[in-house]
């Protein structure tokens, strides 16, 4: 059986931000993700990880424009120099919160300006924080449209091209079934570049249990790889109470 960890940006929601460590750590998860932990500060997310012996495996970059625009931007061009100024915040943040990688955001552009954009620019953190994992992930146009980084296929690409150990593909069973149709064959394709794991339901974005994915299956595919790594739950409860969403973790776990 995977090792689960919980997305606290989408589980446990209907808790005030820094009881939502508290509540996942009562539930029997180890590690957590917060995919935009800017708006508080870095020593009160740390506190409350440390207080409830929690690893902090993913944060999200670069910081979103609270004033509203689009989440990401390291694939637009015109937007170069705003990255390399707020990625230094980021670390900052990875630094002090022992964030085990940095999901670098690409953002809504096209064309080939995008691409050498996004290139260069995870090249530069890549380069600045030899220390830091970084990974790129792809994200389906329906809930993302114009997003620069739509298909594994163009994710393993950039990966080849950036050409740097410390950035890697990050698996999204959920947006890899809304892309291509089917995760299952898509983690047998491209699983063995994988370094980090999330899922959720497709179409619906809720807890294992519904859509076309047969998850039980998806975990033993990913068992049987040989990942090793951390698989995270990246969903928005389908009940009101983030505990209720949290059979199929109890099921596989007594089984």
């Amino acid at each position: 059986m995977p090792r689960f960890a919980a997305n606290l940006s989408m589980l446990f929601a209907e808790l005030p931000y820094l009881d939502r460590f508290a509540a996942a750590s009562a539930a029997g998860f180890k590690a957590v993700e917060v995919l935009f932990p800017y708006e508080f500060a870095a020593k009160e997310t740390q506190r409350a990880l440390l207080a409830n012996g929690l690893e902090l495996l993913l944060i999200n970059a670069p910081p979103p424009n609270y004033a509203g625009g689009d989440p990401g931007y390291a694939a637009v061009p015109k937007l170069a120099d705003r990255f390399q100024r707020d990625i230094r915040r980021v670390m900052r943040y990875a630094d002090m919160l022992k964030a085990q990688r940095v999901h670098v955001m690409a953002g809504p552009a096209k064309g080939d300006a995008a691409r050498a954009t996004y290139v260069q620019n995870l090249q530069t953190a890549a380069d600045s924080a030899p220390h830091q994992q970084f990974t790129i992930e792809p994200l389906n146009s329906g809930d993302f449209p114009g997003y620069f980084l739509d298909d594994y296929n163009l994710a393993v690409e950039i990966l080849d091209e950036v050409d740097r150990d410390n950035v890697t593909l990050q698996f999204d069973a959920y947006h890899a079934q809304l892309i291509h149709g089917d995760a299952l064959k898509v983690w047998e394709v491209f699983g063995h570049r994988a370094t980090h794991v999330q899922f959720a339901a497709a179409p619906s974005r809720c807890e294992p249990g519904r859509g076309a994915l047969d998850f039980d299956q998806f975990f033993a595919a990913v068992d049987d790889s040989g990942y090793t790594g951390w698989v995270s739950a990246e969903y928005t409860p389908s009940t009101l109470r983030t505990e209720d969403s949290l059979r199929w973790m109890r099921t596989l776990q007594a089984a």
